[in-house]
């Protein structure tokens, strides 16, 4: 039987309704904890130049959002850190799946560190008696460094025992962590049995369609390491049963997984016109080729590209508007002179109705100012250029 086919723009709602980017943000938000939850997790950034992308991509579902609901989060052992594709904050419930990744950096033959290292042990030794100890309570060695990822061995300690599950971060401080052991920071009910492939996978598929919508197969694996043979098994199994359906979008290749619920509520969904500055590091960017493919939208995040390279900016922010990429604003807070900075501001050549539009941009970027802990707005260059003097007209 031939998998149903829905339009791009059917597959559009669809994943912006399961990101939570459908509905207003400020009309009846789910919490900062229900939406660790259903998203599965929240990537943590280590670049400020504006609010962290783990606030902010809370902030952007939830615009009553403020930095200290998710250090409460931590504080009530409802969400915990580790490596999901990245370093992100989890929620606690999903402990026992990162059970498997910690079990092979343990069985790896090479870590950051030598385990014969005396110093290996002594870190861990240190924190089981101390109790939660910070890198820099570790005497640092003087051995010239070459760079930032040339850090000092009790460092490389600390890190290899946090991945192996030796270790867990309590909390942060001053955005360093502080590190002690999972008996001092879990849930003492927590759920710990080590799931087996099969769960794994059922796991990963069911939470994969939760958050995204539609999913390939290979989007699931995305970043993850060991599970693309239970998962091809799983999904074989879970479409025989009917809990998972494969459909097609049309005019896109390859086939998509989700469920005959999401599919059938996909007909009652409204159509949403609304603004949203999306971090970087948001869930629903973060797999490019899949934006590119679905949403026709080449995003790179230039920071890491070098400055005579760039065509956007430093830290470039796609921006949503309702179903479709309208631009990229390269933006910075300089939180001392509590000015937001436009860099750039760079549309695309695809908007109808542009005055409803810069009215929401305008509405949108006066948010995000005061959510970065600014009070006035900076623009210094805008393509096309009208765009600058349109926008300073709503101010």
């Amino acid at each position: 039987m031939s998998s149903p086919a829905i339009s791009q723009k059917n597959a559009s709602k669809i994943i912006l309704n399961a990101q939570k980017l459908l509905h207003p943000a400020q009309k009846k938000p789910h919490s900062p904890e229900k939406l660790i939850q259903h998203l599965g997790y929240i990537q943590i950034d280590t670049i400020s130049v504006i609010e962290r992308a783990h606030h902010h991509v809370l902030w952007t579902r939830h615009k009553a959002y403020q930095p200290s609901m998710l250090d409460d989060l931590v504080e009530e052992k409802k969400v915990f850190e580790y490596w999901f594709h990245a370093a992100s904050y989890l929620p606690i419930s999903d402990f026992r799946f990162c059970l498997p990744r910690m079990e092979a950096f343990r069985n790896k033959k090479a870590g950051r560190l030598d385990r014969s290292n005396p110093l290996y042990q002594q870190v861990f030794n240190r924190i089981k008696t101390e109790g939660p100890l910070q890198a820099k309570d570790f005497e640092s060695d003087r051995t010239r460094r070459s760079g930032w990822w040339n850090w000092k061995p009790a460092k490389q300690a600390l890190e290899q025992l946090f991945m192996e599950g030796r270790l867990m971060v309590k909390g942060r401080k001053g955005f360093q962590k502080i590190y002690d052991l999972p008996e001092r920071v879990l849930p003492p009910d927590l759920d710990q049995s080590q799931p087996s492939s099969q769960e794994l996978a059922r796991f990963l598929i069911r939470r994969g369609i939760q958050a995204q919508g539609i999913i390939t197969e290979s989007q699931i694996s995305y970043l993850q390491t060991g599970v693309k043979r239970g998962l091809h098994s799983m999904i074989r199994q879970l479409l025989e049963t009917g809990e998972i359906i494969q459909i097609r979008v049309e005019k896109k290749e390859g086939l998509y997984l989700t469920t005959p619920e999401t599919l059938e509520q996909s007909l009652r969904l409204p159509k949403q016109k609304q603004i949203a500055l999306l971090s970087p590091f948001d869930n629903f960017v973060i797999q490019r080729k899949r934006i590119q493919e679905l949403f026709d939208f080449d995003y790179q995040l230039e920071c890491y590209v070098p400055a005579p390279k760039r065509k956007f900016g430093y830290f470039s922010l796609p921006i949503l508007w309702g179903d479709v990429f309208a631009g990229r604003a390269d933006i910075k807070a300089d939180r001392k002179k509590q000015r937001m900075i436009i860099n750039n501001l760079v549309l695309e050549d695809i908007l109808s109705r542009r005055e409803d539009f810069i009215s929401a941009l305008n509405q949108s970027l006066n948010e995000f100012m005061i959510f970065n802990q600014c009070k006035e707005i900076e623009i210094s260059k805008t393509s096309p250029i009208s765009l600058r003097k349109q926008l300073r007209k709503q101010e």
